[in-house]
Order: C-alpha cells, then structure tokens, then sequence
C-alpha cells in the first residue's frame, strides 16, 4: 500500500529558484525511507510539502491515495497523520517546559484534560524524559531535545513521521538512541522518513533510498540498488558507503569473495578469504597439495575461538617432517545470543538467565532498557552497534546478552536469523522470557506467511505509544 505520494511536483522560492524539480516518488506503508543528497539539495523543501507547510506551484501530494487539501481543516487532519521533526530541534519546541510541549499537539486536537495527561506520560515515559518534564526546553543537551521533539510529534499518533537532518550534532551514543527509536516506531507500524547526506546511515538503515540532486530526483531503490551505481552517487556529490569502498579494496586483492555488497561488518566478515597458514608435523607419505585434517584448534592455535581444521591444503613440505599448510577453519562452538525484553525485567530471571547461559557479554538497547540496566546495577559493556557487535562477539565464543524493549524484540530476532541463515553458521539464539518468546515465534511465522498476522501478535505488538485516542468521548 502506497501512503504517501508526489506527482510530478514543483516549487520555487519567491526569488525564482526552483527548489523541488518535477518529482514523482511513491511510499509504501510501514518502510523506512532515507531521502539522501547534499545540501541544498531539496531534502528539506521536499519534507516541508510532504506535510503541507508549503504548497507546490505545480503537482501534487497525495496521502492514502488522496490529493491533500490545504483547507484548515485539511491541514490539520494532514499533520496529525504526518509529522515532521526539524532539523534544529530550537526551531521546534516553544513550549516553557518539556510536559507542555509534548502537550501542544494534542492540545491543539482538543483532547480533554485526562487524555492529554495519560498521552504525555506515556511519551514521556517511553522517551525517559520524566525526570525532566517540568525543567526549560533550552536546558537540555541537544539529544533531550531531539527526544523532546519527536514525542510532541508522537503524541499525536501520526501514520507517517518524517525527520529531517535526525543525527545532526548528536554524539554516537545520542544517534544510536534516536535509532533505536525509530526502529521501534517502525516495527509498531509507523512509516520513517529521513533526509541525510550520512551515506552510510542511509545504506545500512534505510529499506528504500531516493538519491537527490540540485532538487530533481535522480535515482530510486533498495539501497543495495542505490549505491551500486557508483557514477550516480558522484553525480549527486556523495561517496560510497565506506564498508562498500573498503569491501571493493579487498576484493581487488582477493582478500574476499567478489561481487557482493556487504550491508554490514558481520556480512562483511562473512565474505573474507580466510588465509591462514600454520606450520604442522605430517607423515612421510604426505605430498604438496594434499589435503589434512588437523582436527580441533584452540588455545594458542585458535585465538579468537574454537575452530575445526578440516581439508587443510599441504603448500609446502620441509625436510624435517613438517609442513606448511593452509587452514580450512570450521566454527565448531560459536557462542550464543539471548534477547531479554526489559519491559517486564524480572531481578530474579536476569539472574538465572546470566548463570545458565553463562552470559560474559552484556549490550543494551534503547534509552529505557539503558537506563533501567543501569538501575539495576547491570554491568553493560556495550551500548551502540549492539546487534552487530553481539554477534561478532558470539562468533569468537562469547556468550551474549541483549537486553531491549518489547517493541525491539522482533527487529533484533530478525537480524539474527537473518545472519545465522544467511553465514550458515549455527549460532545458538534464545528470546527469553515469555512475551520475547512469543513475539519471535510470531515473527517466524508471519516470515513463513506475511499475509497472516496472528491475534496474538496483534496484542503483543500494542506499545507504550499507542494511545488510542480515536475515541470520540476523549474529545472536549
């Protein structure tokens, strides 16, 4: 289902420069969509007439299939179903405390007293912003008010979020939060857009890219399709994702197997030519180029974890009975990932799962899992990259932890999956506790069967943002 549109639109600002060019896009449903070109390439122009804040000279914007109108009554029912965040977070909340801002859109929809109070407890609880709801806008570090910025924006439950610039003049564990919020917004169903000239945020993240250029749209697809076309990419002054350029690097000198396009460093690893070389003690009949077994490899032989050396290719043989050969390493006891769901953290659960699984690896993520860890006096080790890092860690033996919300579950279980099927490697997975259990098996089965959503997965996928707010009686 298409839910947002543009036919062949067209803006120019009153001194005549044409800032959006004859651009037709399509956006399906439930996709998270990167708009990615330099500045002043019409990302932000663009964003403004996705959500009526400016009109177009020519085209349209059609939402759900239907021409916008830009009546009040149509602009308002047009920005509670798309919201957009600013850039610069400044430009965006007004409000003299954080409660009142994340109130102002709700306020402005007329909802009574109570329900204005039960929606901004709830943002204000997902955003971990409770401890600071009566405190100035303009005292909180630039990734409080990013958060500050999209909760007024949730609050009014839109279908469609669009963020411009969302990464902008965050630190790393700042960007990864808003991330991890995003993600989390997208598997509840909501549609994120987001303009960055970041190339590599948008190639690892994004489902569908649209390349843009001195305002025209000049390219459009998966970002696999995007960014393999490298003339493009240069003729919208980008450059390649850098895990694409260092990939291309050792390919040319066969360090890695050619013609593929590593999204991450797990697919990346995956892809390495595995030159290895060991000196060994062979018997007298063995020749150059045979094959030998060298069985198990660990300790000193095999740092990073444990391996079996099968069909290791004999390069050279010396006169005093050694040789040296090539390995062929086999993982033979990866390590092992469990997903916690830290929305029903249970001290005593934590505990037994750390003691049974032997867990020596914790990650955290997203800002209420973060913090409550952090209650708990849970020693995390890592809190960006999680998904990544857990399973490289995993690969060497370690035995892992993510600890998430339950709105993180299915995304996290389906990376995983995703890895452990594609690498062939057999990495033990484990959703602990009942609902992560319950939302991954239903992820597994809509995977088998996309068309069929279960009840159950339906009640579990309720989050702490859906406010159902449609309800009439709600309304002053």
């Amino acid at each position: 289902m298409i839910i947002l549109e543009t036919e062949k639109l067209e803006y120019s600002y009153p001194d005549g420069t044409k800032a959006i060019d004859d651009v037709s896009i399509q956006i399906p449903a439930g996709e998270k969509v990167s708009f990615v070109g330099k500045n002043g390439s019409g990302k932000s122009t663009l964003f403004l007439l996705l959500n009526g804040t400016l009109k177009p000279k020519k085209g349209k914007v059609l939402l759900g299939g239907k021409e916008i109108s830009y009546s009040s009554s149509g602009l308002l029912d047009l920005r509670k179903r798309v919201g957009i965040v600013f850039q610069n977070s400044d430009d965006q909340i007004i409000a003299p405390t954080v409660y009142q801002d994340i109130a102002f859109g709700p306020v402005n929809l007329n909802y009574k007293k109570e329900e204005i109070d039960r929606i901004v407890s709830k943002m204000l609880d997902y955003f971990g912003l409770q401890s600071l709801k009566d405190k100035p806008p303009h005292h909180l570090s630039g990734g409080q008010k990013k958060r500050v910025a999209i909760a007024g924006v949730l609050a009014m439950d839109p279908d469609v979020i669009i963020l411009d610039e969302p990464l902008s003049n965050l630190d790393p564990v700042g960007a990864d939060e808003i991330l991890d919020i995003l993600n989390e917004l997208n598997h509840s169903g909501k549609t994120i857009i987001i303009s960055t000239h970041d190339v590599d945020l948008a190639y690892k993240w994004s489902d569908r890219v649209f390349l843009m250029s001195g305002g025209k749209l000049i390219d459009e697809g998966s970002p696999k399709e995007v960014f393999s076309n490298e003339a493009q990419v240069r003729n919208a002054s980008l450059k390649n994702p850098v895990i694409l350029d260092f990939y291309h690097e050792l390919e040319k000198r066969w360090l890695a197997t050619g013609g593929q396009q590593p999204k991450d460093i797990p697919e990346l690893v995956q892809l390495l030519h595995k030159i290895d070389l060991m000196r060994v003690s062979v018997g007298p009949n063995t020749r150059v180029g045979e094959c030998v077994n060298l069985g198990v490899l660990y300790g000193d032989y095999s740092k990073d974890g444990l391996y079996e050396a099968v069909n290791s290719r004999v390069l050279c043989k010396n006169d005093d009975g050694t040789a040296v050969v090539e390995l062929n390493r086999r993982v033979l006891n990866p390590g092992n990932i469990c997903v916690y769901n830290m929305d029903s953290f249970d001290k005593n659960e934590y505990e037994q799962i750390v003691a049974e699984y032997k867990i020596n690896f914790i990650g955290a993520m997203g800002k209420k899992s973060k913090e409550r860890a952090e209650e708990e006096g849970i020693p995390v080790v890592c809190n960006s990259g999680v998904i990544d890092k857990s399973i490289l860690n995993a690969l060497t033996g370690n035995r892992c932890l993510i600890l998430t919300s339950q709105g993180m579950v299915e995304h996290t279980s389906k990376r995983i999956r995703d890895y452990i099927k594609k690498s062939g490697i057999r990495l033990s997975f484990h959703p602990i506790g009942k609902s992560a259990a319950e939302i991954d098996e239903n992820a597994k089965k809509r995977e088998e069967n996309p068309e069929k959503l279960s009840v159950e997965e339906n009640k579990l996928k309720v989050s702490t943002y859906d406010h159902g707010i449609e309800d009439e009686e709600t309304r002053g």
